[in-house]
């Protein structure tokens, strides 16, 4: 059967445009009328200028008949996630109380991939300040799940993996604070890089952020890798530049030490088909040669309310800076985070702010021992669309990004890649965490996985195209 061309992965249409057997035109336009299939139903997409995508793609066409590409994307179709600023496009961060003031310039990531002549197709959507795992939104409508309109895409880089699910192209970028990337390409059945902090450069950087990659394939997020990681001196916190060769995706599993990380003990339960997937691959692991070991957890109680009350503080402070008559459209989420900081002295906020460094140590200390960590992404499968999150009485939300979150504060590396499938058919994600620095360590180890699990379902279809 012949591949659909918005399904082409990256690798694949670099390929057919060097040989001239496929033009970078041809590839937009499947791709936008794609989205034209898909948006009304799943709602991915912000700031989508047709005329300006097909622009691109026809100067990326002239350059391929000249024999004289751009870079390494060129003519690829790429979506950014909103935060990340492109040139004249507002940056409303999901939020209805933002004002919207034309970027000034492209932040690193889109000027990496417009210096490497990608097609930005278009930005894609988030809840409010990136502060939920969950897509909801006061600014852009609801994202949902392709693979099941009533789910939800995750969060906060909800549209992005949507997106890749969906078909809107083969490269995506994403951002992570506590698993923003891993939890969106967990639900939606893709593979997610949370690079190491630093790997690749952003503006503004901010402790435990990070940009990265979301596509359908290993390959396809290597090569995404490879421009992403070039440098940005508006990144301050930005690791020295590596000239890693991100294609060298072999790797013997043989002898390898792999951790394996399955319970919580804040209260939250481990859903037993997660469990279950991810137990299966670790297994497949271990009949490669790996030497498979049990992890356990290594959370304190305290660390993740303390982060939660300094980011509460922290978004308190976004929303203040904002004009008064403004702050009410923010959504009930932001309110609650304000509402949960009023009256937290000095000592309460240093003390907050402090568990992430314990948490930070606890985490290294944890998985020192091990070449690699595989868990769960999130304990459950995707969730209700309109949800924010599942309840547990008397556990805060935010643990229920305890298997992302520690490697955001960590710095490590840490990538989902999806295992398997509920009974109703939601994806699972398996995470794949590795050393600090070992990015492509953990590409490697995904790249080994994608090769060894069972045949993978095939991508949902729009409404209108599955009756």
């Amino acid at each position: 059967m012949t591949t659909a061309l918005h399904d082409l992965s990256a690798t694949t249409l670099l390929d057919l445009y060097a040989s001239k057997a496929l033009s970078p035109v041809a590839v937009t336009q499947a791709v936008l009328a794609r989205m034209e299939a898909w948006e009304p139903h799943i709602q991915a997409s912000y700031a989508l200028d047709t005329g300006r995508a097909l622009a691109m793609a026809r100067e990326s066409e002239a350059r391929w008949q000249r024999g004289t590409p751009q870079g390494p994307l060129d003519g690829v179709p790429v979506t950014i996630k909103e935060n990340i600023a492109t040139q004249g496009v507002p940056v409303p961060l999901g939020c209805a109380a933002t004002e919207l003031v034309p970027a000034a310039t492209d932040a690193p990531v889109a000027a990496r991939l417009r210096e490497a002549g990608a097609v930005c197709i278009c930005k894609t959507t988030m809840p409010d300040l990136g502060m939920l795992g969950a897509a909801m939104s006061s600014f852009h409508p609801l994202t949902r799940n392709p693979w099941n309109l009533g789910r939800n895409p995750g969060g906060s880089s909800s549209g992005a993996g949507a997106a890749a699910a969906a078909g809107y192209g083969p490269l995506h970028v994403g951002t992570d604070i506590g698993g923003s990337v891993r939890g969106p390409a967990g639900f939606c059945g893709i593979f997610g890089l949370k690079p190491s902090l630093g790997r690749v450069p952003i503006d503004p950087p901010y402790p435990a952020r990070v940009a990265g990659p979301m596509t359908r394939t290993v390959a396809d997020a290597a090569l995404l890798m490879r421009v992403l990681s070039l440098p940005d001196a508006r990144d301050h916190m930005s690791l020295p530049y590596q000239p890693i060769e991100w294609n060298r995706l072999d790797r013997e599993l043989k002898g390898l030490r792999i951790g394996l990380w399955l319970e919580l003990e804040s209260g939250i339960r481990v859903d037993p088909e997660v469990r279950a997937a991810v137990e299966k691959a670790a297994r497949t692991f271990e009949s490669a040669g790996a030497i498979v070991e049990p992890i356990c957890p290594w959370i304190a109680p305290g660390m993740l309310e303390g982060i939660g009350s300094f980011w509460a503080m922290r978004t308190r402070m976004d929303l203040a800076a904002l004009p008064a008559e403004r702050r009410g459209k923010a959504s009930p989420a932001i309110q609650w985070a304000v509402q949960r900081s009023e009256g937290v002295t000095a000592e309460q906020l240093y003390r907050a702010h402090a568990q992430g460094m314990a948490l930070r140590a606890a985490t290294v200390a944890a998985t020192r021992d091990f070449d690699y960590v595989l868990s769960p992404v999130f304990p459950q499968p995707a969730f209700g669309a309109e949800q924010t999150h599942v309840e547990y009485e008397g556990v805060e939300p935010i643990h229920q990004a305890s298997f992302t979150i520690v490697y955001n504060f960590s710095e490590q590396p840490a990538a989902s890649v999806n295992c398997g499938y509920s009974a109703d058919g939601m994806p699972i994600g398996l995470q794949i965490a590795g050393r600090r620095f070992d990015d492509l360590g953990v590409l490697q180890m995904a790249k080994a996985w994608e090769a060894m699990r069972p045949a993978q379902r095939s991508w949902p279809q729009p409404p209108q195209a599955a009756a």
